[in-house]
């Protein structure tokens, strides 16, 4: 954990779960507690507790809630019905659901537009859902999913704008293939992913790279606004040949934004 500090990440994801053994659970409690009780203001802190429903999850809530973490990451969520059980146990604190990990979940992704209000974002993962399914294998030789995952991935995307919430791509579990992360964290954020999990502390310079607007978008993104604020009132402009109109307006200002000029 402490590690992880100083990674460059913008949320560390402390685990109680998958990571965790049974037997080393009670320890783990102790651990995330007594670190978030001397955390860092600057980076937030979530703890990914274990799935709702359960005989672990109140346990974990106990354990850490007088730390006041700034989020819990929810493993195994089933739409609607399993963030309000987390809710009610542990008010207050946002939730980032992992929102594709069972097939039931599957068919209640769009049931998070009711609560996004108790939520920080929205997340997936292929590897729990493969195993349920019984397959070999989630990702193709390169990388990228199978039709099945991507799917999934879609839908989870999908979910998270319609809620209005960010979207965050799932993880890459090949640390050490450099080139594969920044393949794959480039694809998200092009095709409209807000962040990206890391698997491992030196994954997060790619990731904030890929995530980053390249000089020549900042640029691109800029004059589109700038050509709007010029003639207020239009609904199209004209930049270099091409037609620009509102959706390109609105892409041009969340690219601003996420450089932090906006």
């Amino acid at each position: 954990m402490e590690k992880a500090l100083s990674s460059g990440a913008d949320a560390l994801i402390l685990d109680l779960e998958d990571s965790v053994a049974n037997t080393a659970k009670a320890v783990a409690r102790r651990e995330v507690a007594a670190f978030l009780a001397t955390r860092d203001a600057n980076v937030a802190h979530f703890v990914r507790v274990n799935p709702v429903g359960g005989d672990l999850i109140e346990a974990d809530i106990t354990a850490i809630a007088g730390s006041s973490p700034d989020g819990l990451m929810l493993p195994k969520a089933c739409g609607r019905a399993s963030i309000e059980a987390l809710a009610g146990l542990c008010p207050g604190v946002p939730i980032i659901p992992v929102a594709t990990e069972t097939p039931d979940a599957m068919f209640e992704l769009g049931s998070y537009r009711s609560v996004s209000s108790l939520l920080a974002g929205l997340t997936w993962g292929a590897e729990d859902l493969s195993a349920v399914l019984g397959a070999s294998t989630a990702r193709e030789d390169d990388g990228r999913f199978t039709p099945p995952y991507e799917l999934a991935r879609s839908l989870a995307l999908f979910a998270a704008h319609a809620a209005s919430l960010p979207a965050i791509e799932t993880v890459y579990p090949a640390f050490r293939d450099i080139t594969g992360l920044r393949a794959f964290a480039r694809r998200a954020s092009r095709d409209g992913f807000s962040g990206m999990m890391a698997i491992h502390p030196s994954q997060v310079l790619v990731i904030n790279e890929c995530f980053s607007p390249t000089e020549g978008e900042l640029a691109r993104a800029r004059e589109i606004v700038e050509a709007f604020d010029a003639h207020p009132g239009v609904g199209v402009v004209q930049i270099g040949g091409a037609m620009i109109d509102a959706p390109h307006l609105k892409q041009a200002r969340a690219t601003i934004a996420r450089a932090g000029e906006g």
